[in-house]
């Protein structure tokens, strides 16, 4: 069987309340014959917030807009340098579970990491991936009408300090960590286009284009 295509858009930075409107509208206009996609991009400053979130989790938001989504989990942070991949999938139609595609995104970061010399693991209690130095990624996903969206941050090359202001995914205590500060690249770029190619070699998708959007 020849592997599904999917097409990659790298969009630079664009606004978190602009882009969930696009995904959403993407999900739900889609149709059986819809291709598959997979947005590369970063996010402004913004605390975002799981669909069931609690409201103690945003410790001091400061000056920092929090904004309330449909995705699973807790609160957590975006900013200039993380990494953001969003794939919007059809997964009914190619049979992947919604656990395999959790594991499959973390798997994919895991991998990636490890080129650079950075050793980072998952835990089956919380999703995202770790290091000894705390959180460097996390997953959040929301599956509509058997089709996936929302996706995965990785910390980069960025301010860490706005993590402060919440406990990470409901976990008090919990330190987030970059790629930068284990020796890692500081271009997010340069790891976008290897994380993904690991996912879509997973997934058994087949690279069909990428363009800037």
């Amino acid at each position: 069987m020849r592997p599904a295509s999917i097409q990659i858009r790298i969009m630079g930075i664009r606004d978190y309340a602009s882009t969930l409107q696009q995904m959403q509208s993407f999900t739900e206009s889609r149709n059986a014959d819809t291709s598959d996609e997979i947005w590369i991009l970063e996010h402004p400053p913004v605390y975002t917030q799981g669909l069931n979130g609690k409201p103690e989790h945003i410790l001091n938001a400061g000056q920092i807009p929090v904004i309330k989504t449909d995705r699973g989990g807790q609160a957590t942070y975006h900013g200039p340098g993380q990494l953001i991949i969003y794939p919007l999938l059809d997964i009914k139609r190619h049979n992947i579970g919604i656990r395999r595609l959790v594991s499959t995104l973390e798997n994919a970061t895991i991998d990636t990491l490890s080129q650079y010399g950075i050793k980072a693991h998952s835990k089956k209690e919380a999703p995202g991936v770790y290091t000894d130095g705390g959180k460097i990624a996390s997953v959040g996903l929301r599956i509509k009408r058997g089709c996936s969206y929302h996706g995965m941050s990785l910390n980069v090359n960025m301010d860490l300090k706005p993590f402060d202001g919440i406990n990470i995914c409901g976990f008090a205590n919990l330190k987030a960590t970059q790629v930068v500060d284990l020796d890692g690249p500081a271009n997010s770029q340069e790891i976008a286009l290897p994380l993904v190619r690991h996912l879509l070699d997973a997934l058994e998708y087949q690279w069909d284009n990428c363009e800037k959007s």
